[in-house]
């Protein structure tokens, strides 16, 4: 299927300087129509292209976010060390991680209040500090 690409898709991929694959463009589409931001899984954009017709390995989602990740078009968080989640958002700011359902959303960045952060070590510079709390239902 020939995804219906609106401006805001062509946009986002230009920016990144990527070449409008049928792939990239069917991706990117799940990813940016609506201007929202969204935080997805490889499988979930996978299942979300699959439900939506289009034809894409998820070798391919992979490949594809990662490609989205180097041009600065997304930004992966990893949590428990295996799990990458990848956020359109790629503004600096912290995240929940609700471990009943798996799922990550964005923590007001005027929430979080970091006072100090540690030196970093001879020959090595701190490049960003990502934050992940983790909730649980009550």
């Amino acid at each position: 299927m020939v995804p219906q690409v609106t401006d805001n898709v062509t946009s986002w991929l230009s920016v990144g300087g990527l070449r409008p694959t049928r792939q990239r463009l069917a991706l990117a589409e799940l990813l940016v129509r609506d201007g929202n931001h969204r935080h997805v899984t490889a499988e979930s954009l996978f299942e979300a292209a699959k439900y939506g017709g289009d034809a894409v390995s998820l070798a391919t989602v992979y490949n594809t976010l990662r490609a989205f990740c180097d041009v600065g078009l997304l930004q992966e968080v990893t949590v428990n060390g295996s799990k990458s989640y990848f956020d359109t958002n790629t503004h600096d700011h912290p995240h929940f991680y609700w471990e009943d359902d798996g799922r990550l959303s964005d923590v007001p960045l005027d929430q979080l209040v970091i006072t100090r952060l540690p030196d970093a070590p001879q020959g090595a510079e701190i490049v960003s500090v990502d934050v992940v709390v983790r909730l649980r239902r009550t």
